[in-house]
């Protein structure tokens, strides 16, 4: 987290003494936030994790109240309704959803035991990340892709069959393979929406739209190629000075890579697998199914996240507007999770050491 505040300053310092006369701005407010998250996930992590699956239902219900209300009177910004203002205070209501559905799938398959492996089971799994994660991919697409993800990996963990998971990852290759005529015939059906049509037009061929949707692409390509080896030294970024948008947002790895060279890219990645491997020893020796199944949620969750947000930086998949956890400028994420965090620590303490 001290590096992405640092990355944060390095990213936003230009953006933000033109904008607000002050270079640490974007800092400032995500530091404030993370300390915050940080007494949170403290709190949290001196909680029993069984407490948890009380509000389950609950809170999934509150989920839909939540994304409902945002199609109703969310925040529009960059084409899309992702934000919710209460009492003053703009978070986007799927951060909570993406907490919600890993403490409800970890109750409802705890609960099943070993009928999770029949087709009833597994079918229930299904009816409950589905239509939450189509209603957030109504608005936003890259967080709908997360949700059902996160179901995926959890059901693909419970589940003593894998053949049909394997399949599902050949389909979704398969789709990728035919996306420009598949995204047409979405957008005919209404299913996507034009600033989603143009973003895979965009992934398919950046340099035919220099101008448009291939701007923040092709820039920050521009940028992971100039780092070299080495990086340019931190702060000396070009790319950052008006170049890439929302540089301290979506594109903070490839400011990393202007700046850090591939040495620093590498490393990020190596840090985040240390810490899947952590999340794994942790769900391995877990007391309990329900602690070990949060703990898989929560490193589902962020293992997709990154994969997700470094795949769009390089252009591997189309831009779905996806931070890298942990780094990015973004409150909501951090402070949830943040809270991730802290589930993941109270099921680690309660893990008993054998002398």
């Amino acid at each position: 987290m001290a590096f992405g505040l640092v990355m944060i300053y390095s990213a936003s310092s230009y953006t933000a003494q033109l904008q607000y006369g002050d270079a640490s701005y974007y800092m400032m407010r995500q530091f404030k936030i993370a300390m915050g998250g940080l007494l949170i996930a403290l709190v949290i992590s001196k909680l029993d994790y069984h407490w948890y699956a009380r509000f389950a239902l609950a809170a999934y219900v509150l989920s839909y109240v939540l994304m409902i209300a945002v199609a109703l009177m969310g925040k529009d910004s960059h084409g899309s309704r992702r934000w919710l203002n209460i009492g003053g205070i703009t978070f986007q209501p799927t951060e909570f959803v993406k907490i919600v559905l890993i403490v409800l799938l970890a109750t409802v398959v705890t609960q099943m035991g070993k009928k999770i492996n029949s087709p009833r089971a597994v079918g229930l799994v299904v009816l409950i990340t589905v239509p939450i994660a189509g209603l957030v991919a109504a608005n936003n697409l890259s967080s709908g892709i997360i949700i059902m993800g996160i179901g995926f990996f959890m059901l693909f963990v419970a589940c003593r069959k894998s053949w049909p998971f394997f399949l599902c990852g050949f389909a979704a290759a398969g789709a990728m393979a035919v996306a420009g005529p598949l995204a047409k015939a979405l957008e005919m059906m209404k299913l996507l929406k034009p600033y989603q049509l143009e973003r895979i037009y965009v992934w398919l061929d950046p340099e035919a739209y220099p101008m448009d949707g291939g701007f923040q692409v092709l820039q920050g390509l521009y940028a992971i190629g100039s780092g070299g080896l080495v990086g340019k030294g931190l702060g000396e970024s070009i790319q950052k000075m008006g170049f890439v948008p929302e540089a301290q947002n979506d594109y903070i790895f490839a400011i990393i890579c202007e700046e850090l060279g591939l040495f620093g890219a590498v490393s990020v990645i190596l840090i985040f697998l240390f810490l899947i491997y952590r999340f794994m020893l942790i769900a391995s020796n877990a007391p309990d199914l329900f602690g070990s199944l949060l703990v898989v949620g929560v490193m589902g969750h962020i293992a997709i996240q990154v994969i997700l947000n470094i795949a769009v930086v390089t252009n591997s998949i189309p831009n779905t507007g996806i931070t890298l956890p942990f780094i990015s400028y973004g409150g909501t994420s951090v402070l949830f999770l943040m809270i991730e965090m802290g589930m993941v620590l109270s099921v680690s303490n309660q893990i008993k050491l054998e002398k």
